[in-house]
C-alpha cells in the first residue's frame, strides 16, 4: 500500500490474522450507524457492535467493544492491513492482518465437497503443552461444508464458532474482540478425530473427540463450595467510584444477594453480564442486589477502573461493580477465604435474605451453546424465584 484514505467501506470484510504461523480468519461488517461509521464482528449467530472508530495519524484505531484491545489499520479502497493489539496483559501483544472487502468466506471461497459430517455431541479431551488435560463437550451443526458450533468446558465455553469442512478436514475460528481462537481436526476413525486449538501467539493444544450423545460434564454447582464451618462471605473492595463497598453494608441486609467474580477481559463474563444487567434492571424491587467483583489483567486500581466503567457504561449495568484486584485465580481464592477455591471466571455465588450462600456456580455457558444456556436460564430463573420468595 502506497497510500491511505481509511475510509471503511460498508459492507463485509474478510479478516485474517497470522499467528503462530496460522491465519485465523473472521468476518466483520461495516455500516453507517447514527452518521459515522460502525462494525459488528461475526461468529455465526453473533454480532458484535463496535462504534469506537477514530483516525490516528496515518491510521485507523478501532477499539474493540469493551476490551481493551484494537485494530489499527491502514485502509485503501478494498484492502485492509495493521495489527491486532492486546493491551490488557502484562506483555501486550500484536499480531498482523489482512482484509480483503466484499468477501464472505471465513476459509476457502469454494471448498472440495465434504466428506465427513460432524453434527452431533462429542465427549472431548484437550491437552495443554505441560501435559496436563481437561474435558469437554463439542457440539456441531454441518451443512454441506458449513458448520457450526462450541466446546463447553467446566469453567466456561468456547462461545460462537463457525467454520468449513473441506473433505474430511474441520477447521473453526473465531473471534471476539479480545481473543483469536483456531480449532482444527481430522478423522481418526468414524467415532474418533484429533485435532489442534491455537489461540493468540503462543497457547497450544490437542485435542481428541469421540462421538458420545451422553456426555456430561462435572454440575456447576458442585465445583466451588464453601470451606468447612463457613456460611457466608465478607468482604470489602472499592467501588469504580473509589468507595469502599463490603457486604455487611446496610444496603444488602435482608436483600437476595449475587455476587458475580468477572473481568471486562472475559467473554464468558460478557455473556453473563448480557444477562444479569437487564436481570436486575428488572428484578430489584423484590429484594434483589448483585455485586460485581471484578479482576483485572493489568494490576492496580487505577488500570482498572477505567476497563470495568467501559463495561458497565456498554452493558448499562445498575449494580455495583468493584475492584478485587489482578486476574489470577488464587487471588480471587484469597479474596474470599470461604471458599474452596476459584476455578473460573466468571463465578456466581448465590446469598439468601439471612446472609447464607446457597448455591456457587462455576464458569457460564453461554447463548453459544444453545441448549445448555436455555436450561440455565431456568434453573436460574428457578433459584432466583425461590430465593427471593423467602422471607
Amino acid at each position: 500500500m502506497t497510500s491511505t484514505d481509511n475510509t471503511l467501506k460498508p459492507g463485509p470484510w474478510r479478516v485474517v490474522l497470522q499467528a503462530q504461523q496460522q491465519e485465523i480468519p473472521f468476518i466483520m461488517e461495516v455500516e453507517e450507524k447514527d452518521g459515522n461509521p460502525a462494525l459488528y464482528l461475526i461468529n455465526g449467530e453473533e454480532r458484535i457492535l463496535v462504534d469506537d472508530i477514530k483516525t490516528e495519524g496515518d491510521s485507523l484505531k478501532i477499539r474493540l467493544h469493551i476490551f481493551d484491545a484494537d485494530l489499527i489499520a491502514k485502509v485503501k479502497g478494498d484492502k485492509m492491513e495493521g495489527r491486532f493489539t492486546r493491551n490488557d496483559l502484562k506483555k501486550p501483544y500484536s499480531v498482523p492482518f489482512t482484509a480483503e472487502h466484499g468477501k464472505t468466506n471465513r476459509f476457502k471461497e469454494n471448498p472440495a465437497p465434504a466428506t465427513y459430517d460432524y453434527t452431533g455431541k462429542w465427549e472431548v479431551v484437550f491437552t495443554k503443552k505441560d501435559g496436563k488435560s481437561y474435558p469437554a463437550i463439542g457440539m456441531f451443526e454441518q451443512r454441506d461444508n458449513h458448520v457450526t458450533g462450541t466446546f463447553l468446558t467446566e469453567t466456561g465455553d468456547y462461545r460462537y464458532l463457525e467454520g468449513q469442512v473441506e473433505g474430511d478436514q474441520l477447521k473453526l475460528s473465531t473471534f471476539d474482540g479480545n481473543h483469536d481462537y483456531l480449532f482444527k481436526a481430522a478423522p481418526k476413525d468414524e467415532k474418533t478425530v484429533q485435532g489442534e486449538y491455537f489461540a493468540g501467539l503462543y497457547d497450544y493444544e490437542t485435542w481428541t473427540a469421540t462421538r458420545n450423545e451422553n456426555a456430561e460434564l462435572a454440575r456447576a454447582d458442585s465445583l466451588t463450595y464453601l470451606k468447612p464451618g463457613y456460611e457466608s462471605l465478607s468482604f470489602t473492595f472499592p467501588n469504580t467510584e473509589g468507595k469502599q463497598v463490603s457486604l455487611s453494608d446496610d444496603k444488602y441486609k435482608g436483600k437476595v444477594v449475587l455476587v458475580q467474580l468477572l473481568g471486562s477481559w472475559c467473554p464468558n463474563c460478557m455473556d453473563e453480564t448480557q444477562f444479569l444487567a437487564p436481570y436486575y434492571a428488572k428484578n430489584k424491587d423484590r429484594g434483589l442486589e448483585i455485586i460485581g467483583l471484578g479482576f483485572e489483567r493489568t494490576p492496580g486500581y487505577e488500570q482498572a477502573v477505567p476497563r470495568l466503567k467501559r463495561m458497565q457504561e456498554r452493558f448499562n449495568i445498575e449494580y455495583d461493580l468493584l475492584y478485587g484486584g489482578i486476574a489470577d485465580k488464587e487471588v480471587a481464592a484469597k479474596a474470599l477465604p470461604a471458599l474452596n477455591h476459584v476455578l473460573s471466571f466468571p463465578t456466581t455465588i448465590f446469598i439468601d435474605r439471612a446472609g447464607k450462600v446457597r448455591k456457587i456456580h462455576t464458569g457460564f455457558s453461554g447463548p453459544g451453546t444453545g441448549k445448555y444456556y436455555e436450561e440455565w436460564v431456568v434453573e436460574f430463573n428457578k433459584t432466583m424465584d425461590e430465593l427471593l420468595a423467602e422471607k
